[in-house]
């Protein structure tokens, strides 16, 4: 099988540890393009690459294949645009957009151009989240009774011109990382009844949110915050339980407990696993991700923006 040709659209700290992950199977970078062209130049030397001074000229790099788009949030939306526009297939980070607007004006221009785009959410490339939902599916834990997932990292430690304080850069916990939990709880249940938010904000981002998704008798509680260090997520069903200690990160690893005995599943969540799927989505036709629908970023994205409303987060450039 031939190496997919990669373009890079950003060169910051995730581009970086996507590169030395992919790089690793049947992946090549082709091109890269960075509003720094210095910086872009360091990172197409250090993989082999040409950088380019302009984003149109590194999507039209002869031969690419597909592009990857790894910049802050709020560009986003008019790098995958671009991509889209010249009909080429874009693995975007997550959230592609900042708000549900942003979402439908990218599937339409996917859908005009019969071309490609998937939201790159490794979680659910990866089989240890594929496998928990066929747990679930399956009656494995009887009906779910409740669930609770939290996020926190410690993003107030980073400097205050970090991307994810920045609030111009749309920074803030829930678009870094409540995403993860809200996700999460989307693929297994559904889009919910009921969005309840509340949360904290300084300095113009979200610090920290609860949320609590409702599903008839079902409620999921959400936790995310820009400080702290806990990662984990744990499913209770009327027959058992379904434990993860790093939902989003690579423990990969998920534990069953019910009447038939304790059950452990390991699996890869990687980069790699993430664009080796989305890949062989591309070259097999199709126009979005089976992993990853359109609608479920749509889905998702409508719920963060219930969350914004109700916490009243507005960002500079939306006011």
């Amino acid at each position: 099988m031939s190496k997919t040709k990669w373009v890079y659209i950003g060169c910051g700290s995730i581009a970086s540890k996507t590169a030395g992950n992919i790089e690793k199977g049947e992946h090549e970078i082709v091109a890269v393009y960075s509003r720094n062209f210095e910086k872009a130049e360091k990172f197409a030397k250090a993989h082999g690459a040409t950088a380019y001074k302009t984003s149109k000229e590194a999507i039209m790099h002869s031969g690419a294949d597909a592009v990857y788009i790894a910049t802050p949030h709020t560009s986003h939306k008019q790098y995958a645009l671009e991509a889209l526009n010249l009909k080429m297939p874009v693995l975007c980070e997550k959230p592609v957009g900042v708000t549900q607007r942003d979402v439908e004006e990218l599937i339409e221009c996917a859908r005009e151009n019969d071309t490609y785009l998937a939201e790159a959410m490794w979680t659910w490339f990866s089989d240890v989240a594929i496998t928990v939902k066929n747990w679930i599916k399956s009656g494995e834990i009887g009906e779910v009774l409740s669930a609770s997932i939290y996020f926190q990292f410690p993003g107030l430690m980073k400097p205050k011109n970090s991307r994810v304080r920045l609030p111009e850069t749309a920074g803030g916990a829930l678009l870094d990382v409540g995403i993860y939990p809200i996700t999460y709880c989307y693929n297994l249940f559904g889009y919910p009844d009921k969005i309840e938010c509340a949360g904290e904000i300084a300095d113009g981002i979200d610090v920290s949110e609860d949320i609590v998704l409702t599903y008839g008798n079902l409620k999921c509680d959400l936790h995310s915050a820009m400080k702290g260090v806990r990662e984990d997520c744990t499913i209770i069903g009327t027959k058992g339980t379904i434990k993860l200690p790093a939902f989003f990160h690579m423990s990969n690893k998920a534990t069953l407990q019910n009447e038939k005995g304790k059950s452990v599943f390991k699996g890869t969540t990687d980069y790699l696993t993430e664009f080796t799927r989305a890949a062989e989505e591309m070259k097999n036709g199709l126009k979005e991700s089976s992993y990853v629908p359109l609608s479920a970023t749509l889905d998702c994205m409508k719920i963060m923006d219930e969350c914004r409303r109700q916490m009243g987060l507005v960002y500079p450039f939306e006011k």
